[in-house]
């Protein structure tokens, strides 16, 4: 129960630090100059224990270009800014060197709607991770498209 207590006061004074929104942010409407190469759903379930589906979508609202292809990466990290695991793609039908999907590490993908898959094991371990908040985070061509939260609980 400390923990869970922990938890929410370290959120709560995460978010407290986190910038407010800017006059185009808080109207809806990007910047002329903005352009968006992804989005980031948020998780479900959530809280959860042992697994995680993370809906994402690559490419700007209305791409067309199915040729163009986009290196995306998704990260799961622990409030110490650790990288703690790396999720799957889950129903493109590619397969990973392991035989299984392959990892959202890098991985190329064209314009659309996907979903990352995280067993709720630590990376290169089979140790289920300890209850507590994770951040999630989308890189697109190396720039951060998007960061949410989730709640690992046991």
């Amino acid at each position: 129960m400390k923990l869970r207590w922990a938890a929410l006061i370290a959120v709560l004074a995460l978010s407290a630090l986190m910038p407010r929104p800017t006059e185009a942010q808080a109207s809806g409407q990007p910047p002329q100059s903005a352009r968006r190469n992804g989005s980031l759903g948020q998780n479900y379930p959530n809280p959860f224990n042992p697994e995680t589906t993370i809906p994402f979508s690559i490419g700007e609202p209305g791409c067309t270009d199915q040729t163009r292809q986009y290196r995306v990466t998704i990260r799961i990290y622990n409030l110490l800014a650790q990288v703690v695991a790396v999720p799957v793609i889950q129903g493109s039908g590619a397969v990973g060197a392991g035989g299984g999907p392959p990892a959202v590490e890098n991985l190329t993908l064209g314009c659309g709607s996907y979903r990352a898959y995280w067993d709720g094991k630590y990376l290169n371990s089979s140790r289920e991770a300890a209850s507590g908040v994770y951040l999630y985070r989308l890189d697109v061509d190396g720039k951060v498209e998007g960061v949410k939260k989730f709640l690992v609980t046991k």
